[in-house]
């Protein structure tokens, strides 16, 4: 569903140019849930706005749904970006003057759907979200958990290829984080929904089938949930203290 394909991306400051990316490759299966974890430094923020070009890079490709992303001009990205890419941001990126409801609707309503069409949609998951008695609220009114639960649920109105989840549980508590990963995990389920997720948060990587380790900008190995919930977050703490960091992101 997701191919990234020798990425590099550096950066420059005057005369000195300081790689961040160097010839990143991985894949993202159809229904997968995967993460990216690394210490400080790694690039896991930069690899995810790479991916969803928001910011340019200087080699290799990125393919969603086996198309080429990496060239297209600004109008067919934001189409892409749009219909074929979900977001959910660590701040939420809800817009406070708007409903729950009418936030969820929002990408259909940029992609001018039917109106009844997308409301019956917007319902279905504020009911499969369990965010259905919060719908008429304003995000100021509700947990983060819930703007978050919300943030999934609009990721997920115009059934994108891929969710890009940046931190999602950087600034919940454990009760409201689990509640998010519970959402995705929910949206793998019964939606299919294929989820790729940048975290320095070991707990809720151990909810993913896998998790990619970025060390120095490259890709320093692969774990793969066996066992128990528990003993794979075990693994994940021991691979990153290894690395030297807690993960959390300046990128």
């Amino acid at each position: 569903m997701l191919k990234v394909k020798h990425l590099s991306k550096s950066y420059s400051s005057g005369d000195q140019i300081y790689p961040v990316l160097k010839d990143v490759s991985l894949e993202v299966g159809k229904g997968e849930f995967v993460a990216v974890m690394g210490p400080s430094g790694s690039g896991k923020t930069t690899l995810l706005n790479c991916i969803s070009c928001f910011i340019p890079h200087e080699e290799g490709r990125i393919l969603l749904a086996d198309r080429d992303i990496s060239h297209l001009k600004e109008k067919q990205l934001s189409k892409v970006r749009n219909r074929q890419m979900g977001f959910v941001f660590q701040d939420f990126m809800l817009l406070d003057g708007l409903s729950i409801f009418e936030n969820i609707c929002l990408p259909q309503i940029i992609a001018r759907r039917p109106v009844v069409q997308m409301e019956e949609k917007a319902k279905n998951i504020c009911r499969l979200f369990g965010i259905e008695k919060i719908m008429e609220k304003y995000p100021a009114e509700v947990s983060g958990g819930e703007k978050q639960r919300t943030a999934v649920a609009r990721a997920l109105m115009n059934n994108p290829y891929v969710i890009l989840a940046d931190e999602p549980t950087g600034n919940l508590d454990s009760k409201s984080c689990k509640a998010v990963i519970d959402a995705f995990l929910q949206a793998k389920k019964e939606m299919g929904a294929t989820i790729f997720m940048v975290t320095h948060d070991s707990f809720a990587a151990s909810f993913c089938d896998r998790v990619i380790v970025l060390k120095d900008g490259q890709v320093y190995g692969e774990l793969r949930r066996k066992g128990t919930r528990r003993q794979f977050m075990d693994v994940l703490l021991d691979t990153i203290r290894t690395l030297g960091g807690d993960g959390d992101d300046d990128e």
